[in-house]
């Protein structure tokens, strides 16, 4: 076996990764369709929002040089109905929020503000007519404007955002197709028949469900015995995935197989070993324009080497601009001690101004890591951080790691 690398620093080893990557290319989709997914060039507006002056309020509008009345209603203008004719010297008319205003220099008489007899009109002792409460023609954008950079997320606002804009469809980026393999003889792939000498496979349906929404498909693979035999075929089925994820075997010891497998079949390997806690023995390799993505057995290292670095590789392929999580500040409501040689991410809750340590921190502890609703990063060589101290934290979407 060739000599173990020394680990490298978790960042040098993102950036490492992210510039090996390149998005997969692009394509055209409603854009009711493309929640979730990055846009492929930027977003230019196609019209003018709003495209006239609006009312912000129910009430009347009338003419800007009449703010005190007393008018005669004329007509209405209502939502999608307009009144279509500027206002003569004395008149005014019943408007809806959203409605537009008639041509001509206006304001709006809130209705709370109006006492109205029949058609006749006046103030009602408080608040005259403004124009405060008109939105003006382009107050949210203008024809031309560019509404989202290139690599923008589209989220449900933004994808408001685009059909204001008088986009019918939208260029993304195409989503990568996955293969996620587990591997062990440990692994019973039925939950409810593992024998003694077993523990249920988990890993693979959690990798799984953490990259739906970034992958256009998954392929299960597993779980694979220690076996290259074994190894071998389930990488025979690998070759049609932009990225193949495997969990455990990528360590030292003597059944871990999945390295000099991936080498047999044909990948090259980048980088091996992370210096980071969870974590260490990452692997990143390439075989012709696919990736491989080898995480950790256990659980917790698995989930958080794939946040780390899985999904914004996946990002990455899909378009994302900012593939990378971005951490917050927040205080930490326990002491943490010393950090050795590697960054360390321990998981916590969020707690009542701050976040909370999760007592069990060991790499397998699955319901600790089920309950965790952030990652607290910590440096390596770091002293004692004291209770009150202001950390990074990853904050975990919902606890679905996403």
């Amino acid at each position: 076996m060739s000599q173990v690398p020394p680990p490298i620093p978790h960042e040098e080893a993102q950036a490492r990764l992210l510039a090996m990557a390149e998005p997969l290319g692009s394509e055209r989709l409603p854009t009711g369709e493309v929640a979730g997914r990055y846009l492929a060039s930027p977003l230019t507006a196609n019209r003018t929002q709003p495209p006239a002056d609006l009312s912000a309020m129910d009430g009347y509008a009338v003419r800007a040089d009449e703010l005190l009345g007393p008018w005669q209603v004329v007509g209405e203008s209502a939502a999608g109905h307009p009144f279509g004719r500027g206002l003569a010297p004395g008149e005014a008319i019943r408007i809806s929020t959203g409605a537009l205003m008639p041509p001509g220099d206006g304001a709006v008489l809130l209705q709370e503000n109006a006492v109205r007899e029949g058609d006749a009109l006046r103030l009602n002792g408080e608040d005259s007519a403004t124009a405060r409460h008109i939105r003006r023609k382009g107050l949210d954008f203008t024809h031309g404007d560019t509404l989202l950079a290139a690599g923008a997320r589209m989220s449900p606002a933004a994808l408001a955002l685009a059909l204001a804009g008088g986009h019918g469809s939208l260029e993304v980026g195409r989503l990568p197709r996955i293969a996620v393999l587990d591997s062990g003889d440990e692994l019973a792939a039925d939950p409810e028949a593992a024998a003694p000498h077993q523990i249920p496979a988990s890993n693979g349906a959690m990798l799984a469900a953490m990259c739906k929404g970034l992958v256009s498909g998954i392929d299960r693979l597993g779980p694979v015995p220690d076996t290259m035999e074994a190894m071998r075929a389930a990488l025979a089925q690998a070759d049609k995935a932009d990225v193949l994820v495997t969990s455990g075997g990528a360590s030292v010891g003597d059944h871990d197989l999945v390295r000099p497998a991936l080498e047999e079949w044909g990948a090259e390997i980048a980088f091996w070993r992370i210096a980071m806690k969870p974590g260490k023995p990452l692997l990143i390799a390439r075989k012709g324009a696919q990736f491989v993505v080898g995480l950790p057995g256990n659980p917790v290292s698995s989930m958080v080497t794939a946040y780390l670095f899985l999904l914004p590789l996946l990002r990455r392929l899909a378009g994302a601009a900012q593939p990378l999580p971005r951490a917050i500040t927040l205080p930490t409501l326990d002491t943490l001690p010393p950090t050795g040689s590697r960054a360390e991410f321990v998981r916590a809750r969020m707690g009542d101004g701050g976040v909370a340590l999760l007592g069990q921190q060991d790499s397998s502890a699955l319901r600790a890591l089920a309950a965790s609703e952030a990652l607290i990063a910590r440096p390596a060589h770091a002293g004692e951080t004291k209770a009150g101290d202001m950390v990074p934290v990853y904050l975990l979407s919902g606890g679905g790691w996403t």
